[in-house]
């Protein structure tokens, strides 16, 4: 008890001998009352010597606090502005605000931050890292899958997988918010130059949802922010075909801010897969190999558009539409060839395949924003209404080549699905003193998805069902939750720590009976973040969070397409969410040309889904998800940004970690540890003239299962631009999967089978990507991408 009191009254003690310095706050913004982040605010007194300094957040505002009572000079700084100085006076026990500070352009600078502007930085935040977008080449001339490829940590598989350190598990956000941009290969339509910053979060805070074990990546969107019109034409072409035309326009002024956003992408992929598969190994074997030759036609438009009302000074409506729609026509051809152990053919069949299916995502969203008289306070209020349909249909073809030419009953399958999905959420923050303040919030999502699927085999009277495959699956999923985090600052010392509650209720059925099944998942998700800063260039941080990853719905859906002879993927609807409890410490050491940002990180989880394949009584092999009982890793992550001269920056990353999966389904086990690697190399030369190169090698090492091993893969992208017509135009040549070696090998061996299997879903793309800008400065538009966006 003594003890407790001693403690008590120190805490006191200190707030106390704090009370007695003064502090100043204020916010610092452009004429166009747009906020400035990263502005530098340093205090000094008669002599020049600085007694405090700081930065200015993404809404700029600064605060200074423990100042002894005296007169100073408090100047604002930023590279392209006019570094302004004022007197101030600080008195004890008192809060200063400044008001609004305005900076204004120095036009003399201006070409100083169109050649700094070019490099991208890392900063660590209290709960995330930072990837502030540069004007990397290859970040800049594809689409949002490119720019991730040189994100820290973050890696996108040759199937557009998109992956943190190395676990799939992870939820992509664009601007805060789950969107119908991350769904399939939508980010494909969205362009890189029009993201601002990526953050990786791996240890989010209870502000987010606990979906997404690996972590969560937030792509930050860029906001008009200059008034008047302005906007940007860009333009594609590419080999293999990849046509897109993509205008965008704004148009601000002290109340009302449009944008829209339109997209047309005509693509063409080639696709190569082989299989090596012998079965029998313990009786009469059989070998086969097989050959996929596969093309892929995708037509998308995309349009976006909405409107920022500012009511007042407080008081700001945002409403927006989105429509992403695709129509993809694809063609495949399997050649199959069978033969003995001594290598004689027994026979051989092809099949060809032909598909059509129309895509359509329409999303709502409207948010409410109300920033109170007491500076810091906010209440954010955002409902979206999500809804989608699909329509596919395949048509394949089979015939017997040897021994004898003998076609074989066409198949047809059709898959129709609908989905429905209405989300609101509130947010409110509510300072409690200068360095505290508490956060707590709302949300509830209601989604419900509707399939049916259908397939059928011709004979002579017509069409009949194969397999009994006739069923209407309806998906119902209702999550509830709400949080409560409280964040504090002491010195040098950041803290925040929150707890999450998510209610879950999941309803499967169908109409044939086959699948009914009934699940409530109630769970509290804790959080727990702190942060220490050493001066302004050495942070060192630790977080804790607990997460879950619910099987996504292709994981559920118990349906499947037909068109390989010899495998189907099947999903699973018993299927459990997994859970992790993640442990990270991370360091960011910034120097002047060089930055280092170590990290050490353990996760467990348990109730882990893993692919499980087996071979039915018909020999079909079949995959399918499964939960297993659990799996751990940890690892060293290092992240070196070195930049020796204004005209070279390169960029390296490690990833090295340990995995151990340890449970069972039926007779398999799945216990098994590894350990493996990812890396990355990137570098770019800033020429004269304004002529950029990059190039950018990216490996992941070989990792497996108890089942399958998959090998390493290498990557090679290489970009070229040039920037012209008094930066309003950049003209960029890029190569992405240069040389053709971003292939994926893997082998699974069974008690009495063994399957190699080569996968290259996309060949070697060359692209020549045009620019054309309006109104706006390309220099501008980095100073802008550090200024902050809605979040």
């Amino acid at each position: 008890m003594k003890q407790a009191a001693i403690i008590i009254f120190s805490l006191f003690s200190v707030q106390y001998s704090l009370a007695q310095k003064g502090q100043i706050t204020g916010i610092i913004q452009e004429k166009s009352a747009v906020p400035i982040s990263y502005v530098t605010v340093t205090l000094k007194e008669s002599g020049d010597k600085a007694i405090a300094a700081g930065i200015s957040d993404n809404k700029g505002i600064f605060r200074l606090e423990s100042i002894p009572a005296g007169k100073y000079t408090i100047s604002y700084s930023f590279a392209g502005f006019k570094t302004i100085s004022r007197p101030v006076e600080v008195k004890s026990d008192e809060v200063i605000n400044v008001g609004t500070v305005i900076l204004e352009s120095d036009t003399k600078l201006l070409q100083e931050v169109s050649v700094t502007g070019l490099r991208s930085s890392i900063s660590l935040k209290l709960d995330k890292k930072v990837f502030e977008v540069g004007k990397d080449v290859l970040s800049q001339s594809g689409a949002v899958t490119d720019l991730l490829n040189v994100v820290p940590s973050v890696s996108v598989s040759p199937g557009g997988e998109i992956s943190l350190r190395g676990n799939n598990n992870v939820l992509v956000l664009i601007d805060g918010r789950r969107t119908g941009l991350t769904q399939g290969n939508a980010l494909e339509q969205v362009p890189a130059d029009q993201v601002e910053r990526v953050e990786v979060i791996t240890n989010p805070s209870s502000r987010f949802d606990a979906a997404g074990s690996a972590g969560i990546i937030n792509i930050i969107l860029k906001k008009n922010k200059k008034g008047g019109f302005s906007g940007q034409l860009r333009l594609v072409g590419g080999i293999p075909n990849e046509t897109r035309i993509s205008p965008s326009l704004n148009y601000k002024s002290d109340r009302l801010n449009l944008f829209a956003t339109y997209g047309i992408r005509l693509s063409d992929y080639v696709g190569l897969y082989t299989m090596k598969q012998s079965t029998g190994l313990s009786g009469e074997r059989v070998d086969l190999n097989r050959r996929q030759d596969e093309e892929r036609h995708d037509d998308a438009k995309l349009l976006y558009f909405g409107a920022d009302f500012k009511v007042n000074d407080h008081n700001t409506i945002t409403a927006a539409f989105m429509r992403n729609s695709t129509n993809d026509h694809d063609k495949t051809q399997l050649n199959y060839v069978y033969s003995n152990k001594n290598g004689a053919i027994d026979s051989s069949l092809t099949r060809k395949g032909e598909s059509w299916e129309k895509r359509s995502y329409n999303q709502l969203e409207l948010n409410y924003t109300k920033n109170f008289a007491k500076e810091g306070k906010k209440l954010t209020v955002d409902m979206q209404y999500d809804f989608w349909d699909s329509d596919k249909d395949w048509n394949l073809s089979t015939s017997k080549v040897f021994p004898t030419a003998i076609d074989l009953p066409m198949i047809r399958t059709g898959s129709m699905g609908a989905s429905k999905d209405f989300m609101i959420k509130t947010d409110m923050i509510q300072p409690l003193d200068s360095t505290s303040t508490l956060e707590f919030g709302l949300k509830l999502e209601d989604r419900r998805v509707n399939s049916d699927f259908i397939a059928e085999q011709q004979n002579s009277a017509g069409w009949e069902i194969i397999e009994q495959i006739d069923n209407h699956l309806l998906y119902k999923e209702l999550i509830g939750s709400a949080y409560v985090q409280f964040s504090g600052k002491t010195g040098a010392l950041s803290y925040q720590a929150g707890l999450r509650g998510e209610l879950t209720h999941i309803g499967i059925e169908d109409r044939a009976g086959s699948y009914s099944n009934k699940k409530d998942y109630n769970r509290l998700f804790p959080t727990f973040n702190i942060s220490y800063r050493f001066n302004e260039r050495s942070t060192l941080q630790g977080s804790y969070s607990k997460r879950i990853n619910r099987p996504r719905l292709g994981m559920i859906y118990p349906f499947n397409e037909l068109t390989d002879l010899t495998s189907r993927y099947v999903g699973n609807p018993d299927l459990n969410p997994s859970y992790a409890n993640v442990f990270e410490i991370a360091f960011l050491k910034n120097w002047k040309t060089l930055t280092l940002n170590p990290s050490f990180y353990y996760q467990r989880n348990t109730g882990v889904m893993e692919d499980y394949t087996f071979r039915n009584a018909e020999g079909l092999f079949i995959t399918m998800p499964v939960n297993i009982h659990r799996e751990t890793r940890h690892g060293f992550e290092l992240s070196v940004l070195y930049n020796p001269v204004k005209w070279l920056q390169v960029n390296t990353e490690l990833n090295l970690f340990h995995y151990a999966e340890q449970g069972s389904y039926k007779d398999q086990s799945f216990d098994y540890s590894g350990n493996t690697l990812t890396s990355r190399v990137s570098a770019q030369l800033k020429l004269k003239n304004k002529l950029a190169f990059q190039t950018l090698y990216n490996f992941r090492g070989a990792n497996a299962t108890a089942q399958t091993r998959t090998d390493a893969l290498h990557s090679i992208d290489f970009g070229l631009s040039k920037t012209f017509l008094k930066d309003k135009a950049t003209l960029m040549f890029d190569i992405s999967n240069l040389f053709g070696l971003r292939k994926s090998n893997s082998r699974t061996v069974g008690t009495d089978y063994d399957i190699s299997q080569t996968n290259i879903p996309n060949a070697a793309r060359y692209r020549l990507t045009l620019v054309y800008r309006f109104n706006q400065k390309d220099n501008q538009a980095v100073r802008q991408a550090k200024s902050g966006n809605r979040d």
